[in-house]
Formats: C-alpha cells, structure tokens, sequence
C-alpha cells in the first residue's frame, strides 16, 4: 500500500489529540449548565460515577442480539488484519518493481546482453580476467527476460481488489451487526427506563428535576448507544490491525522492529502533554465568578451604576484567562511540531538502518524493509485511533449507571400495581390521624402536623403556601403519610390506581395535555361517550364557550392549554374531574388564577357540582368558601383553628385577618370594576392575553432559531490581529507542503535500490535520510508559528467577544433577566463557551484551510511534473478518497445527532409525561403514556436498523476505496514503466502524493474545531450585542436638572412583569409623596409594593400611566441620573465578594470616594464602631454575597452604602424584616438618621416601624385603598385599623 494513507492516519492521531476542542459536548455542557455544587466537586462525582462493567451494558441482550455481536465481532477481526495482509502484497510488488529496474539497468550497459534468461558479458573471455582480478561476479544469477511487468501488476491489481471486496463486505457486517443489535437493545432501555420512571412516586420526581430526566432519556440514552455499538467493532479491528501489523514486524525482521519501536516513545510524550484544555477553563473561572456575582445581583448593580465598573473588573480577570490560551496554542504547537520532528526522525533511522541491512548485509529485500516498516506504523496508529472508542466506554457505563439503577429502583408507591384491595361502597369519609409529613427533597422542613376528619363539604385555608399541596397529595396517596383513613380504612392498604380513580382533583393552575377539548376531558375516564362529555361541560359552565369554538369538542388546546384563557382552562379541568364522576373532590385554590368574572362563573360550576360529594377546597380567596362545612385554618403546617365562617370571624385569628384584608381589597375593586364598565368583557380580555401570549411563544421560538453569522463579521472584530494571522497563514502554507515533500523523499529511497554501485547508493541514502531531519526541523518551527500565531489572535478576539458580551449584558433592562433564557447561569456559560468556540471560525480555521490547498496544490504539481497520465488516473479516485477521509472522521464523531431527530415525538411525549406527572398521577394515565411512548418509538427504531445498513456500507466503502485505487494505479503503472519507460520511483512519488493528500482533504474538515458551532456560537453572540434595551442605561439621552427636589407622584400606573404577562401586579397605582416626606406601603404579599420601588428605579417602566418625578415623567429622564439620586436598602442587602470598605464605596460609582467620607457614611448608618473591632477594620473581606457577616452587620453595610451617594430619595424595602429584635433596634436608629431631610418610601411589614411616617399607603390587589397618617387611617377604621387593633401579621 502506498505510503501515503498511512501517512495520514498520523495526522489523524494528532487530531485525536487535539480533542481540546470537544471532548464530549454533552458532558461539558452538564458541568456547565447544571448548578454550581456540581461544578465544585466532579472529582468526588467521578470515583463512584460508573459503576458499572464493560459487559453489564449488555443485559438486556437476547439470544439474537448476542449472536449478531459475535458475528460482528468475527467480521471486525478479519477487517483488522486485512491492513497488513495488504503490505505483504505491497512488499512483494515492490520487489518486483526493483527486480525490474535492476535488470534495465543491467542491460542498458552495452557490454551485457540477455541469454538464456540470464545476464551474460557479450564476449566473456575478454572480461573474466578483469573480474576475476575486480571480484565483482554478481552478475551469476541475474535473470532477464523472464519478468513480465504488466503481467506481474495485473496479478498485484487482482489481489487489491479481492482484498478491498473483502473488506467492504466485512466492513459492511460488523457495522451494521453491532448497530442493528444495539437499537434493538436501546428501545428494551428505554421502554424498561420509561416505564420505571412513570411507576415511581412522586416524591421521587421531587428529588429528580423533570429536565434532568428528560436529558436523561436522550443524551444518557444515546451514549450507552455510543458505547454498545459501532465503537465496539470499530475498536475491535483497530486493535486486530495493531497486533497484526507488530506481529508482522517481528516475523519479516525483528532488528529493524525493535528499532522503530525504541524511537516511539518519544512520540507517546508528545501525545500525553496535549491534554492541556482543563487548564484554560480553570483561568477563566475567576472571571466566570466575577460575571456570575454580577449578573447574580444584576438589581444592585443597575441600581448603583456600577455597570462599567463591572465590566473593568471582568475584563481585568480576562488576562489570565487569555494568557492561558496562548500558552495552551504554544504548547499545542509546540508538541504538533515536536510529534513531527519525531516522526520524520524515526522515518530517517529506520530507512538509514533499513537500508544498510538491505545494501549492505542483504538480510532484507526492500520488499521486506517496507512491510516491517509500515507494518509497525500501521501497529502504532491504530493503537491510538483506538483510545477515542475506549472513551465512549467510558462515557456509556457512566450513563448507564444512573439508568440501570433506576430501571432497578422499586418505587415506593407503585402506581401500576394490581395490589392492594377495593371497597365496594364509599362513603366518602376521610380521617387525617397525626400526619406530620415533609417532602422527601426538603427532608428538614417538615409542612404537616394534622388531625381531623372530614366529611361532606369541608374547606382549608391555607396561610402557608406549602401546606395545600401536602393535604391534596396525602390524599392521592402521592407521598406515604402518617395515617390517613377513608371509610374507616387506611389508605395505604387500597389498590392505588382504584383509590386515585375515586378522586377529582382540580388545581390551581390546571393541566391540559396537547391534543384536543375532548380527549382532555377523556383523560378523566376512559370511554366516556360524547353525551357524558357534554353532560359534564354543562355542569362545569364551559358547554357554552366550547360551543363557541369553530371546531367545538375539536378545537386542539395547544402545549400545556396554551391556547385557552385561565378561566377557560379551570372549566376543562373541572369538566375533566367530573366525568369521573368521583366521590371525592379535591379543589385546590382552582378559581385563584382567574380574574373576577371568570372566577364567578367557575365559582357556580363549582358550587354546582359540590353537592353530594365529599369535597376538600383549598383557598386564599375566602370568598369562595363561605358557605362551607367545616373551615380549618393553618399557619405553619398546624391546623390552628376550625370552625363555620361566623364561628371564624368571632375569633379573631388567622382567617379574620385575611377576611379583612381581602374584603377590603374585593371591595375597592369592585368601585374600580364599576367606573371602567367601559372595559370588554372579561372573556374577550382574557383572549387578548392569549393573543399576547401566543405571539410571545411565537417570538420565543424565533429567538432560539439563529442564523449562523457571516464569517466576515466575525473577522472585522478579529482585524486587529492580523499580522499575527499573516504568520500563522505563512506557517501553515510551509506546514501544507510537507507531507507531498515526503511522497518525494519516499519515492527516491526507493529508486537507490536499484543503484548498481555501492558507493552512490551509500552516499544517495545518506543524503536522503539529512533531508528527512531537515524537512522535521521546518516542519518543528512551522507548527510553532502557526499555534502560536491563532491561539494568539484567537485569544484576543475571546478576550474581546468576552469583554463586549459582558458589557452588552450589563446595558440590558433588569426585565430582560426575568426571562429564563437569561439566567445567570445561562449567561455566564454564554460568556464562557460561545466567546471561546467564535475562535474556531477564525484563526484556527483558516490555518486549517490554507494548510489543506497548499497541500493539495503541492501534491497535484509534484505528480503532474513526473507523470500527468498516471496522475490523471489516480485524480479519478481523489472524489472518494476525499470523502474516504471525511467520513472516517466523522464515523470517531459519532452519529449520534441523527438519531436525535427520530427520538422527537417520542421525547415530547416523555416531557410531558414527566412534567405534568402530578396531574397524570392524579388521573391514574402512567399506562396510557406508558404505551404512548413506546408506539412512537417504533420510528426511531425502525430509523435505526435502516441507518445501520446505510451506515455499514459507507463505512465499507470508505475502507475499501483506498484498495481500489491502488489497484487501478498500480495496474497502470506497470503499463507505462513497460510502455513508456517511465522509472518505477515516479510511480510509487506520484501515487503517494495523491493518495495523501485526497485524504488529508478529507480529514482537513474533521479537525478543525467545530465550524459550524462557531458560527452559531458568533451569531447568539452577535444577537445579544445588537439587541437595544428597552431601557437604555449607557445612552446619554434624557432629561437631567440641577435642583433635583425628589416630588414624586404615581399616576394609575399599571404594570405587569413581562415573564407572567397575565398577573396584573399594579392595578391603577395613585400615590404621591412631597420632598422630604416618608412614605410607607403596607400591604399583603404580592399587592405591588416592592414593584412600584422597581417602577421608580427605573428597573421596569410602567405598562400604563406615569410615574413623575420633578414634575418630568420617568421615561424621558436619563436612567444614570435617575438612579445617582436613588439610595436603596432592600430585605436582602447584596453585598460583593470584597472588603467592606469597597463595598460602602460602591455606593457611589461616579467619584473616587475618600476614606473619610466612608468613615462618615458608616457612623451615620451606626457601623463604625463594629467595623473598629475587626482585626482588618475596613479592610476585611465580606465574603461571598457577605456570608462572613451577621444579617444585621450587612444591613448596615448597605445602609452606609446607600448613605455615601448622598441621595434625594431613599428606598427601603422591608429593610429590617429579617433582623432580630437587637439589631432591628439598631439598624432601625440607622435608618431613622438617614431619612433626615430625604424623600423616603418604606415598605413594612412590621407596623410599628411605620407609625411615625408622613403617609400611610394601604395597597391591595396592586392599588391603594386607603391612605394617609397613622391618626387618620386609625380613626378611619378601615383595614389599617383592623390590622394595628388584632396585631395579625400581614402575610
């Protein structure tokens, strides 16, 4: 075989090498996105993460799939050996091809002629003397005549292809065996896996994130794929080949073996050190800490103007991370350029040995110096493109861990058992006996403590938000709890699936499934009729709307009823629970989503069908459930009261204070309700919210489509670099033209054989082997420059991207962070990965290319110079070899992301599956998602044994062109060193050339890193720097005045969060406060407060209405300006990760604060003293977010930090809620001082530290209803005076 592809598998290795880039996307991608303890301990995760055996991947093999594996495994055997079987055919051609030209040579000499088929002097007797006295007599048994050279290289030709039939055939089998096997075994997974997960308890998916799951059921899935199946054959035959090629080594000539081998570690080294990306990553993390602790506390940036300070600091830690890189390019070239220098070495030593044992002892034919030669190559070569396969190994029993565990888990509730027994008649009676429970992923809270029984209508009102969820899941018997009793029976003891099926549950936010009106409310009963169905849409008020419909029952409700209004969406559900006709009705809080006229329809179809059943309802309205049975009222888990309403209200206790505050608040809205009759509507509002809603998934789904960037634009931020990407360029022309400058060298080795005179065979040798060594030394600095000069400008234009990112991110509006997509942690892993994969479409990249043509151009030059006819032949075959090459390189990769595409529907019927379990749960569906999924995995399955055939013979085909070509090459050769008297080195010089670089054409596009991916990752990056912010926070635009007074007046502003489109939080806020006044919110949780200080910063602007300011409205004043006269001290004070000194400076960005002006900040907010105690002072660290201080200490930090700006207005939001009596005195003091002669808006929960403000605002449901000084408000007696005379907590 010609040098040539062997040749190229060394580059190949080199690629292996370089897997710096991606070593296994996925596993990356966990470790990034997944939270941050995991990123702190993979060592720890690593020992105990496989715990699996090589062979335990296949358990679920039957007897089938275990001979087609055997089968394949035979077939990758005999494919491994056929390599070297190939240079035996290869050595004994070239023999011949010498033989020949010997015997030119010979009879060129006029004085020799051919007779008798030997070589004999024309007139002997005149020459013997002359070499009796020379002792040269070498010509005894010199044949002629007898060697036919096309005959001879027509039979070299047929064993070519035999060989390469052969091994497309083999190929073909152990490809498509292994892979066929493997998705047999893949679907047994996922079926068992699936089904497993449906079965186990709820708390169990409480402990396991749905997401987690989901990429469990792909990626994980995928790789034990990876590991069981094409890998293995794959890896079985390269280590066939590897055996085989030393085998064949040591048996044609040990000497020269052992030789070669002495020379190879030297290469291993090489090997080792290029593992160096890890390096690179950990440099970046402190600048990753920097991003993550910004972003994290994005708020108290924006609201103390620190962006560009900010970006200065993520942007100082960014050198560290860029040295690193440049390092790494170095010393990747470094190694590159060494792993070559060291194999044109060993090419020089074993063909400098070689030959002195061919020429001079005549132990070896030239044949033999080349078989034992490459046949050791070949050996080392395979060993190394095998260590990618062990790889995915390694990744397959780590995946299959976790899953095999899983499928082996019992679960603790088995929701498809047939176990457990059934009453015959209910009653409806349930007891709750000393339940206390905790949820199994919070085991230390624990939510229940509970006693009572409950029949008929009986209703819960829940002050903790925890504690509803616990009744309704003790019910479903989702956790196991203390006793819970129906009719007299423990729960625990009745068949599950029977119990569930007794129950309606309807939930606050109801979940429809993707399919249509009708086959959501059959979910609630199998093979209900239509009439049944139309009889519980009546009883749920919703017959008439889905009437309305254009496709009535048909009409499809999109994912999650996205389609549908709230309150359209609560009256299938109940639809849904009614079909069930069920004897126990379980409500939780399912009319609290809905604005009011919703909520009074689905109030009657609720009251409608409560009768005769025993219903449980869990409420935060209490309207809702006056008329109820029994109303028990929680607070922290325990029921603390029980009663009828009136009963209730006497007590005064928890449910009078909500009474009150919630009559109240309906009240209010009501008056409002009534002066803007003029709105549509409810319904017609809700579908309006729709329409909203769905053009917002709509643009949701836009944003995640990306076009990849042009590659010009990423160059333009790359261009100050260039000289560095002129050099690299110019070293990988040099490095481009090595490998056909070998094929010369090669070639001419073997034309000094057939050199009659010792002499200049000797010197001829000898001068090739100098030129080897030269050609390493260039190929050693080439390498160099060329890593060198791209890891130098690629850095840069990381270290830029990174820089721009960051400061684009910080320009945001603070809403554009509510949104999941942008996270901190999806922004810091942005900044990470994205800005460091764009270098791939830059520097790296166009080396890679320039390397390619120079070598292609080299290579077609050189063959077309010594033959073009020969040349033309071979150019026939570069097309495939090319491809050859490509697909080979993509075969390591893995074909993994195809099969993603199939596994689509079956994946979104899991997602749902596992996202909506509860109410699956609820309904008792498993079985019916269950057989869902495994239907739809049919197709891939299908998919997969196609793809197996189709995949075995591209692979056979890739393996076997390189035969072909040498055949027909070969074959042609001979004709024209017959023919045309071509010398026989050309042939071997100009097939060589080609072969290699057809191939390095191909695996050209498999090393680069990623393309592609840098593309997208440039193009998402591009996105975000183009994005203009709503509110812009570097623009200079907006109104600023000198004698900012701080007058500030809401006007009906109304608002809400652009993430929860259909939660009104302000409502038609009016409110306004004089310069110097206080002004003070009190109100229940979630009624506006805390947003209308957000409004005022200018971190949102409001949907409707004003917020003025000095008489200029918000919008159009400069936000820097704005927020340099705001001082702010929220509940949870975010501290930075420095000394507390820096922390009180940042209160003001604007000006370098002098010591003494922090020293008076801190005496005014009552931290000096404290400060004077510490070891540092002023100097010591607070810690990640302030963890080393006391809540009180950082409270005071914050206050001195908001003191030192000086501000007009000041914000404290529930600045002391979360203090102790002792430091709520102090910090109280603290807060008291630096109100003085402020404009100042609090928000309290706690009463007693508002009294003394200029104006108390009552806020409900998002608007004022009652306001003024604590006098006024108290003789009002209005919800004010409630809450101060009961002392109740406002939660």
């Amino acid at each position: 075989m010609p040098a040539g592809s062997v040749k190229l598998h060394s580059i190949k290795k080199l690629g292996e090498e370089n897997n710096g880039f991606d070593e296994d996307p996925n596993d990356a991608y966990m470790m990034m996105g997944n939270t941050k303890q995991d990123t702190k301990s993979p060592n720890k995760k690593k020992e105990a993460a496989i715990r699996i055996g090589f062979f335990q991947l296949f358990r679920f093999a039957t007897c089938r799939e275990t001979l087609m594996m055997v089968g394949g495994s035979v077939c990758a055997f005999l494919h491994g050996s056929a390599q070297p079987l190939m240079l035996l055919v290869f050595g004994m051609l070239t023999d011949t091809f010498i033989e020949y030209d010997i015997e030119l040579q010979e009879l060129l000499d006029p004085r020799k002629e051919c007779i008798n088929n030997t070589i004999q002097w024309k007139n002997q007797s005149v020459w013997t003397d002359w070499l009796d006295s020379n002792n040269t007599d070498k010509m005894k048994n010199l044949t002629c005549g007898l060697l036919d050279i096309e005959y001879e290289m027509t039979n070299f030709a047929y064993y070519y292809v035999a060989i390469g039939c052969a091994v497309f055939l083999l190929g073909y089998l152990q490809i498509s065996l292994w892979v066929t096997s493997a998705a047999r075994q893949i679907q047994i997974i996922r079926k068992m896996y699936f089904r497993k997960v449906m079965r186990m308890e709820i708390g169990w998916f409480d402990c396991n994130s749905t997401g987690e799951l989901n990429t469990r059921m792909s990626d994980d899935i995928n790789k034990i794929n990876d590991a069981i199946a094409d890998q293995v054959s794959i890896f079985i035959q390269r280590f066939t080949t590897f055996v085989c090629g030393f085998a064949m080594g040591f048996v044609k000539g040990w000497k020269l073996t052992l030789v070669i081998i002495a020379a190879s570690p030297l290469i291993g080294v090489g090997a080792f050190v290029a593992k160096l990306t890890g390096q690179e990553l950990q440099a970046y993390a402190k600048a990753g800490a920097v991003a993550d602790e910004v972003l994290t506390s994005i708020r108290t940036v924006a609201a103390f103007g620190g962006e560009l300070k900010e970006v200065e600091r993520y942007d100082k830690n960014l050198i560290s991370a860029q040295r690193w890189g440049i390092r790494k390019g170095l010393i990747m070239g470094f190694f590159t350029g060494y792993m070559w220098f060291i194999i044109f070495l060993c090419y020089a030593l074993a063909f400098w040995y070689g030959s002195s044992l061919v020429v001079d002892t005549q132990e070896y034919s030239p044949g033999t110096l080349l078989q034992v030669f490459f046949g050791v190559l070949i050996a080392a070569l395979n060993l190394g493109q095998a260590s990618p396969c062990l790889e995915a190994f390694a990744a397959g029993r780590g995946a299959a861990t976790i899953i095999f565990e899983t499928i082996d888990r019992e679960p603790d509730i088995d929701c498809l058992s047939e176990a457990g027994y059934k009453l015959d008649k209910v009653k409806g009676d349930i007891e709750f006996h000393n339940v206390t429970f905790h949820y199994p992923s919070r085991p230390e809270v624990v939510v229940l403590w509970l006693s009572i029984s409950y029949n008929d209508d009986m209703h819960l009102i829940i002050v903790e938000y925890f504690v509803k969820d616990a009744v309704c899941n003790l019910l479903c018997v989702l956790p196991d709890p203390g006793q819970v009793t129906l009719d007299g029976h423990d729960i625990r003891g009745l068949n599950i699936q029977w119990l569930r099926s007794l129950m309606g549950i309807v939930e606050q936010e109801p979940v429809l499934f993707a399919t249509t009106i009708a086959e959501n409310i059959r979910y609630g009963r199998p093979g209900v009729t239509l009439d049944d169905i139309i009889h519980a849409t009546k009883e749920a008020n919703a017959y008439n709307f889905i009437m309305d419909l254009p496709q009535k029952f048909d009409t499809l409700v999109g994912e999650g009823g996205g389609q549908m209004s709230g309150g359209q969406k609560q009256r299938i559900a109940i639809a849904r629970a009614l079909v069930r006709n069920p004897r126990i009705l379980l409500l939780d809080m399912a009319t609290s989503a809905l604005d009011n006229e919703s909520e009074a329809v689905v109030q009657e179809a609720l009251d409608k069908v409560r009768n005769g059943r025993t219903t449980i309802s869990i409420a935060h309205r209490l309207s809702t459930i006056k008329n109820a049975d029994v109303i028990v009222g929680y607070e922290h888990g325990r029921a603390v009261e029980r009663g009828k309403h009136d009963e209730l209200l006497e007590r005064k206790g928890v449910y009078f204070t909500l009474v009150t505050l919630q009559s109240q608040g309906d009240k209010a809205l009501n008056q409002k309700a009534r002066q803007s009759r003029s709105v549509k509507s409810a319904e017609s509002i809700m579908k309006n919210k729709e329409h909203t809603r769905q053009v917002r998934d709509t643009e949701e789904e836009v944003e995640e489509q990306v076009e990849p960037a042009p590659v010009t634009r990423i160059l333009k931020y790359n261009a100050p670099e260039w000289p560095y990407m002129l050099f690299g360029t110019i070293g990988a022309a040099v490095n481009g033209g090595v490998n056909p400058v070998y094929s010369l060298l090669f070639s001419q080795i073997l034309a000094t054989f057939s050199i009659p005179d010792p002499e200049a065979q000797r010197r001829e040798i000898n001068g090739i082997c100098m030129f080897f060594v030269l050609v390493g030394v260039t190929s050693f600095i080439t390498q160099m420059l060329q890593g060198y000069a791209f890891s130098k400008s690629g850095e840069l234009l990381t270290r830029r991207l990174r820089r721009m990112g960051f400061h684009a991110m910080l320009g945001q509006e603070v809403g554009w962070f509510d949104d999941h997509r942008n996270s901190p942690g999806a922004l810091t892993t942005r900044l990470a990965t994205d800005a460091s994969q764009v270098q791939g479409a830059t520097g790296s990249q166009i080396g890679m290319i320039v390397n390619s043509l120079t070598n292609i151009g080299v290579a077609v030059i050189i063959s077309f110079y010594f033959s073009w006819k020969l040349s033309l032949v071979i150019l026939c075959f570069l097309p495939f070899l090319a491809l050859s090459g490509g697909f080979q390189a993509k075969m390591l990769t893995g074909f993994a992301k195809q099969d993603k595409q199939a596994m689509e529907d079956a994946g979104r019927i899991s997602g749902e599956a596992l996202n909506n379990i509860r109410t699956i749960a609820g309904l008792g569906k498993e079985q019916r998602f269950v057989e869902m999924y495994e239907a739809h995995l049919e197709a891939p399955y299908q998919a997969a044994k196609q793809k197996a055939n189709v995949y075995g013979a591209c692979y056979g085909f890739a393996q076997c062109v390189v035969f072909m070509a040498n055949s027909a090459s070969y074959r042609f050769g001979g004709y024209l060193v017959r023919q045309e008297g071509l010398h026989f080195s050309l042939v071997f010089r100009v097939i060589s050339a080609i072969v290699t670089s057809g191939t390095a054409l191909g695996r050209a596009s498999s090393y680069t890193p990623d393309y592609a991916k840098a593309k997208i990752s440039a193009a998402r990056f591009f996105q975000l720097l183009d994005r203009v912010p709503k509110i812009r926070v570097y623009s200079n635009e907006g109104d600023k005045w000198p004698d900012f007074r701080g007058n500030l007046e809401f006007i009906d502003c109304k608002f809400t969060y652009p993430t929860r489109p259909d939660i009104q939080v302000l409502n038609g806020l009016n409110v306004s406060v004089k310069p110097g006044q206080t002004l003070a919110f009190v109100g229940s949780s979630g009624c506006g407060k805390s947003t209308s200080v957000q409004l005022l910063e200018r971190f949102y602007d409001p949907d409707q209405g004003q917020v003025i300011i000095d008489g200029h409205d918000s919008t159009q004043v400069n936000v820097s300006y704005l927020r340099s006269k705001i001082g702010i001290v929220s509940q949870e004070p975010i501290l930075f990760d420095c000394s507390i000194g820096d922390n009180i400076k940042y209160g003001d960005n604007l000006r370098e604060v002098s010591m003494n002006d922090i020293i008076s900040a801190s005496k005014k907010a009552q931290l000096h003293d404290f400060v004077m105690t510490l070891p540092e002072k002023y100097d010591t660290n607070v810690g990640s977010q302030g963890s080393q201080l006391s809540r009180g200490q950082k409270q005071r930090i914050a206050i001195a930090r908001a003191i030192i700006r000086d501000p007009k207005i000041l914000l404290l939001d529930e600045a002391t809620s979360a203090l102790d009596t002792e430091s709520e005195k102090t910090v109280q003091e603290a807060l008291d001082k630096a109100r003085e002669g402020r404009t100042c808006i609090v928000i309290a929960h706690r009463l007693s530290t508002i009294q003394n403000s200029d104006i108390i605002a009552v806020m409900s449901r998002g608007f004022v209803i009652e306001q003024g000084p604590h006098d006024q408000l108290m003789a009002l007696k209005g919800a004010y005076y409630k809450l101060v005379t009961t002392g109740a907590p406002i939660s």
